[in-house]
């Protein structure tokens, strides 16, 4: 049987409802105001572990109740994804619709530009009309929006997001990273993810986008713990620094070198990778200070992009960097790696096969495909960080994508 169709809830009224809310409860007044919007008997939001191995079910659960009521039930319970639905929509960013029974389960994708937040549950009765599927997954991406706004204010979303508590020295490095792992944008998809998540320390990735140009980074601090995420501290805040000021690359990485030679004890330094990209050209400019050297895939053939290399950031102050050109073609893909996924312990982990196999699978399922694989070829016991940027090149005209599902569609479907 058909539902009928009920009133959509104005955005201007679930806005100002949220805003008068507590940062904790805002999901729960996103959650009753669906309920309310499409009659659903269960609302739950799942935040998505940092590791990608399981969704954490937040204590925003409403249920229908006898007399009408909807009432919360505090639950919090980690699921792990490996053959769910929740892996489907969180890989494929696709809504997965399924009947139960009486009822007609629906979990979207709660994403923004192809950060995966989590994932939308939502239980229906009967069989709903293909109009409410499409409220539900345009109620999931306003509440990414909500939780990235509300989650400056509270430390609910970032314990939802851990799976295992964090050493001091992996609290530190998160706090350099990114807030979201992933973009899309309309000429390229950038991804990045750091193994292990909870500890160690050192490692860092970077980016940011502005009108014409994409820059991003990818460093490694010497050392391990708390050390060398205080190290890679004042690496990414130099870097930040160059690039906030308007600095071009060179400049960007004589600040933040000069800065760890002045400022960090002898003999301590840090590898890294400066990229900026022309948005409108594909040109690509890079430096490279002592990293190991990036993967490109080109039309089938994997291969390392042959760069110049001056010394680590800290080594000698005043070093001279020298800023490489690299032009990038659409289907483009190029994977910034540091010497963790190239450990002893993960010899038998062979890089370029890895994205051979995954050539068609989104950037950000590409990165956790590398770092699912040097975890296995550690045994789980990985001595340093392992991390991975992947950038994929579209090129052509700027402009934004239809919806978050789009890119990762496309990917899905290569």
């Amino acid at each position: 049987m058909v539902r009928e169709r009920r009133p959509r809830v104005e955005l201007r009224t679930l806005l100002e409802r949220v805003e008068a809310a507590a940062p904790i409860a805002a999901v729960d007044v996103v959650a009753h105001e669906l309920s309310t919007m499409v009659g659903a008997l269960n609302v739950d939001f799942l935040m998505a572990d940092v590791d990608g191995e399981a969704v954490i079910r937040l204590d925003t659960r409403i249920t229908a109740a006898p007399g009408g009521r909807r009432n919360e039930v505090d639950r919090t319970e980690s699921i792990p994804v490996a053959g769910t639905a929740y892996e489907r929509v969180l890989r494929t960013q696709q809504a997965d619709v399924s009947t139960r029974g009486a009822s007609t389960h629906i979990i979207v994708p709660v994403t923004d530009r192809g950060d995966v937040l989590g994932v939308l549950e939502v239980e229906l009765p009967g069989q709903p009309d293909p109009s409410i599927v499409e409220d539900v997954a345009a109620a999931g991406h306003v509440l990414a929006y909500i939780v990235i706004a509300n989650r400056r204010y509270t430390d609910l979303f970032e314990w939802g997001h851990r799976g295992t508590p964090f050493s001091l020295a992996a609290e530190i490095q998160h706090r350099l990273l990114p807030s979201a792992y992933t973009c899309e944008a309309g000429q390229f998809t950038l991804a990045g993810c750091m193994e292990p998540a909870s500890s160690v320390g050192g490692d860092t990735f970077d980016y940011s986008l502005d009108r014409h140009s994409l820059q991003l980074s990818i460093t490694d601090a010497v050392g391990h713990d708390v050390a060398a995420a205080l190290l890679a501290t004042l690496c990414v805040g130099g870097l930040r620094n160059g690039r906030r000021r308007g600095l071009d690359l060179a400049a960007q990485a004589g600040t933040a070198s000069d800065a760890l030679a002045e400022k960090a004890l002898p003999g301590l330094f840090v590898t890294g990778q400066l990229v900026q990209v022309d948005l409108r050209t594909g040109q690509a400019l890079i430096v490279n200070a002592g990293h190991p050297l990036p993967l490109r895939l080109r039309a089938g053939r994997v291969e390392e992009v042959d760069l110049a290399v001056d010394v680590p950031f800290g080594v000698e102050a005043g070093w001279p960097y020298r800023v490489q050109e690299l032009q990038l073609l659409p289907g483009d893909r190029l994977v910034f790696q540091t010497d963790g996924m190239q450990e002893r312990n993960a010899a038998a982990l062979d890089v370029r096969e890895t994205l051979n196999t995954s050539a068609d699978l989104h950037p950000r399922e590409v990165v956790r495909a590398l770092g699912d694989a040097v975890m296995r070829a550690t045994g789980g016991e990985l001595h340093d960080d392992a991390t991975v940027l992947c950038l994929d090149w579209y090129g052509g005209p700027m402009r934004a994508r239809i919806s978050d599902g789009g890119a990762a569609a496309k990917h899905a479907s290569r």
